[in-house]
């Protein structure tokens, strides 16, 4: 076996989040995005003195618990890479996968509670960021996803079905206007252009919707005709504003060098669990919202009883856990890096009469050593890589009774436990939550007591 070889193997197990495995002349050979049972052509990428890699170039025979993709952009596009296994086979298979992670980590003697499914098996998402682009060099505008292994283009996804109808209306509306007044698009090569993102928020229990349009600064564009076309759509929901943020950053990612409002407000307004929270713009919260309900649900049953006990909610973003947990305890002080993420936390937590919650704006790293208070539950929502090695130090030295970690990434879960177990903590119980059905993402709560 050599680099760049086409062979075909049978994918005999699967490694979280999507990682196929087979073996080919007695080496194991890893594929992105298969499942157990597929016959796959792959090109060898990759050589190793243990392993291979291999990019998927073609299912040749399906798995036999696989059925017919629902969605007319599977295969095109990089998403929902999961559709066409049943929902029920997906949330055991992701249950399978954390449980695996976890064992072969060392964690032992704890109750494994299985998953909860997500409430909306379809239209689930509250937030899509879209990408301006092409299908190929030089084609058509397109306005949607990336393709599926190719980062440079675009495929139009105006029938997503992870989706409700309003998000595809827009797209297609937006496309539509930009094809016809030939506006060009931002080129990530050159940097020269104009269009960059489309993000589309839209909460689930309001159905407000906020829109903002990302571009760079070298057109001088009147938006006017524009925001009228989109505010005269027939939505189920309601336009609550539309933004227009500037980006001449050479990173493909949605930031802002600045953001106007070029009609009604910059946030929108979602209810979880009988609370209201204002979402703006670059405001992280769970992109989904009835999902979300069930997640934070978890985390108040694995807190017991919190009525005499400070918490500490740790990568706290908007606040939305500890407003929650806030109704059952005495004190939650909340910490989080991203300064408009903590000025929404506060003023949420305002909005819902909270007087026992305050949230501090920067790196847990430092912040920690800030404050006075010891904590009786600490609530680590550490983004994607986990909580760093020196911050889980500093979490660890409060010596805390109980911590309630939610997590993202099963594997930096599981590297994290590790070294909280040798802190002295015990892992009592374990249960997942998915929020992102079709796709390998899972979410993850555990509780743990100090032995």
């Amino acid at each position: 076996m050599k680099k760049k070889d086409i062979i075909e193997i049978k994918i005999e197990d699967l490694e979280f989040p999507s990682k196929g495995i087979g073996y080919y002349e007695g080496k194991k050979v890893y594929v992105k995005n298969t499942i157990p049972n597929q016959v796959v052509r792959i090109a060898i990428k990759k050589i190793r003195k243990d392993y291979a890699e291999g990019k998927l170039l073609e299912v040749i025979e399906r798995s036999p618990v696989e059925e017919a993709s629902f969605c007319e952009h599977f295969g095109v596009c990089g998403g929902c890479a999961h559709q066409t296994i049943p929902y029920s086979k997906q949330l055991y298979m992701k249950a399978k996968l954390v449980k695996k992670l976890l064992d072969e980590a060392g964690i032992k003697d704890y109750e494994f509670l299985g998953i909860e499914g997500s409430p909306e098996e379809f239209a689930y998402r509250n937030k899509m960021e879209y990408s301006f682009g092409n299908e190929k060099k030089g084609g058509e505008l397109t306005l949607g996803m990336h393709k599926k292994g190719r980062f440079h283009d675009v495929v139009t996804v105006d029938k997503c079905r992870i989706v409700d109808e309003d998000f595809n209306s827009i797209l297609k509306t937006m496309l539509k206007y930009f094809r016809e007044k030939k506006v060009p698009l931002y080129n990530n090569k050159t940097h020269e252009g104009y269009l960059r993102h489309l993000v589309v928020r839209k909460a689930k229990k309001t159905e407000e919707i906020v829109l903002n349009l990302v571009t760079t600064t070298q057109i001088n564009f009147d938006m006017t005709e524009l925001v009228e076309k989109i505010k005269n759509l027939d939505l189920e929901g309601k336009l609550v504003g539309f933004l227009h943020t500037f980006n001449d950053n050479i990173a493909d990612a949605v930031v802002s060098d600045k953001t106007e409002v070029l009609w009604g407000q910059d946030y929108f307004t979602e209810e979880i669990l009988g609370l209201k929270f204002k979402i703006s713009a670059f405001s992280f919260f769970q992109t989904n919202s009835l999902g979300a309900e069930k997640l934070y649900s978890i985390v108040i049953d694995f807190m017991g009883d919190a009525e005499n006990k400070t918490v500490f909610d740790l990568y706290c973003g908007t606040g939305t856990i500890g407003q929650i947990v806030a109704k059952k305890a005495q004190k939650v002080i909340g910490i989080e890096l991203i300064e408009e993420a903590v000025d929404a936390a506060n003023k949420n937590a305002k909005l819902n009469g909270l007087s026992n919650c305050k949230f501090i704006a920067g790196d847990v790293l430092k912040k920690i050593d800030e404050l006075k208070e010891k904590p009786d539950i600490i609530i680590l929502d550490p983004p994607r890589a986990g909580v760093h090695p020196k911050a889980l130090k500093k979490v660890l030295n409060y010596k805390a009774p109980e911590i309630v970690y939610v997590s993202c990434n099963p594997k930096s879960l599981a590297e994290n436990l590790v070294e909280v177990q040798k802190a002295g903590y015990k892992v009592e119980k374990v249960k997942c939550m998915d929020m992102f059905p079709h796709t390998p993402h899972v979410e993850t709560v555990v509780k743990l007591y100090r032995k």
